[in-house]
């Protein structure tokens, strides 16, 4: 606070203004709703201006954010997309610095006035100047969004049934895990995915560029994240690093980081078991809520998780050339890091074992990301479609209660299948659901209406290694 006031106080003497003598008191009102950060420096610099005259007072009620720089200058601050969003009718506009035009402007349809110094802001508000409103188009805006891709999956050799898991994850929001030696193609296979799932519509990008501009994290005068998230945390991350929390008002972690992305959690055994146990709940809710003393913030976090792990602490085990060296005991106390309630959320578990020489020298072409990338759009379309009337279920991966019943209808030799699988493996009540998901994602992608006995078949394939890793 007192950097605060000595920034405001330097700012307005050095734009050329006179700062009254004696004591100031700033009344943020409500006094019980907590605040912090550096947006405020330029309402109450503003505010001083009015109270000694330098800025004649108006009836127009515009909101104003923005850090002072020592020498008058307005910086940019975070989180002017989410407030922008909240602003009420009862505002005129917004005075808001230069850097955050555009994410402003495209959260509102009251005129964004951008700002690049405390003069310009007293000259415009005593009508000395004109300042011409930023206007978005987003129409346009989402015409510019045509992203190549990051990584082409073509670019990974063999791994037939990982790339068919990968589609499958992609097309319905499944969780994925992988488990295979260390060079065998996890972390490569994971990059591809984001470019795999459908574009983000408008509102999803407004959705992730309202926590990338909470956290600090939006690119200097860009208006919208049009990207799908990656977010790749080391397995050393902290419990606030990845659910969010820190000093102050909480703050999203990687989990809110990757909202309507991807969370890639490489040697997934690695991680801190409290962290990884914290994940059960954002995985089922789609939603984490952080509680601090005083306050409690909700952040979204509806994104889809692709792990991957070694099958043994050394990572060669039943590889068929380089001989595991781990003990049995070693083997079990690595595989139990992870709880059979946090592998039940899990929907597809497939392994990858070492590329063959052939696969790594042959010259056969693989299938490109954009092809897979179109069927996987298809897919999502007939979801959708749907599911257009429920605001709550966006993929076959939230289909749930009477919704599951509906959609997710089975043919009688698909339902006696289905129960075998059950009775054999010793599948839970919630395992059994998600291979209802994973199966109604593949009748989609070949695009039948009701679900086979092939469907059930390989989403059970699809999900047993998983109950494999569980059970060791």
């Amino acid at each position: 606070m007192a950097e605060s006031r000595e920034r405001i106080r330097s700012a307005i003497k050095n734009a050329g203004f006179s700062f009254p003598a004696g004591r100031i008191t700033a009344n943020l009102a409500p006094a019980d709703l907590r605040k912090e950060g550096v947006g405020f420096d330029l309402p109450i610099a503003v505010a001083i201006l009015i109270a000694t005259g330098q800025i004649a007072e108006t009836t127009e009620r515009n909101l104003l954010l923005g850090e002072l720089a020592l020498n008058g200058e307005v910086r940019g601050v975070r989180g002017v997309l989410p407030i922008a969003l909240e602003t009420s009718n009862e505002i005129d506009g917004l005075i808001v610095p230069q850097d955050n035009a555009l994410e402003a402007a495209v959260a509102t349809d009251k005129p964004v006035y951008p700002v690049q110094t405390l003069l310009e802001v007293q000259r415009f508000l005593n009508r000395e100047i004109t300042i011409a409103p930023v206007s978005v188009d987003r129409n346009a805006l989402r015409s510019m969004e045509q992203p190549s891709f990051r990584h082409e999956l073509a670019e990974v050799r063999g791994q037939l049934q990982a790339k068919r898991a990968l589609e499958v994850a992609a097309a319905g929001g499944h969780n994925l895990l992988m488990i295979g030696p260390p060079g065998s193609g996890k972390s490569l296979l994971a990059r591809c995915m984001p470019d795999l799932l459908p574009a983000l519509s408008f509102h999803e990008a407004l959705e992730v560029t309202r926590i990338y501009s909470t956290a600090g994290m939006l690119e200097r005068g860009a208006s919208l994240v049009w990207r799908r998230p990656y977010r790749a945390p080391h397995h050393t991350i902290s419990y606030a690093g990845m659910v969010g929390g820190g000093h102050g008002v909480p703050g999203p972690g990687e989990i809110s980081l990757a909202h309507h992305g991807v969370l890639f959690l490489d040697e997934l055994p690695e991680f801190d078991r409290r962290v990884l146990e914290t994940l059960r709940q954002p995985l089922e809710d789609r939603s984490i809520l952080i509680s601090r003393a005083g306050i409690s913030v909700r952040f979204p976090s509806a994104f889809t998780l692709v792990a991957a792990m070694n099958p043994c602490p050394c990572g060669f085990l039943g590889d068929p050339i380089q001989a595991c060296t781990c003990s049995m005991h070693d083997i079990r106390r690595y595989r139990k890091r992870l709880s059979g309630p946090f592998l039940d959320r899990i929907d597809l578990c497939v392994e990858v074992p070492r590329v063959p020489a052939d696969d790594l020298f042959g010259t056969h072409v693989a299938e490109s990301s954009a092809r897979v990338h179109d069927r996987v759009a298809r897919a999502r379309e007939i979801q959708w479609d749907r599911m257009r009337e429920d605001e709550d279920c966006h993929s076959n991966a939230q289909l749930d209660g009477e919704r599951l019943e509906t959609d997710c209808i089975l043919e009688e030799s698909a339902q006696q299948l289905l129960r075998r699988a059950v009775t054999r493996f010793g599948l839970s009540a919630r395992a059994h659901v998600r291979i209802r998901r994973v199966a109604r994602t593949i009748a989609d992608l070949a695009n039948s209406s009701v679900i086979r006995a092939e469907h059930i078949a390989e989403a059970i394939q699809l999900r047993t290694a998983g109950e494999a890793v569980a059970d060791f």
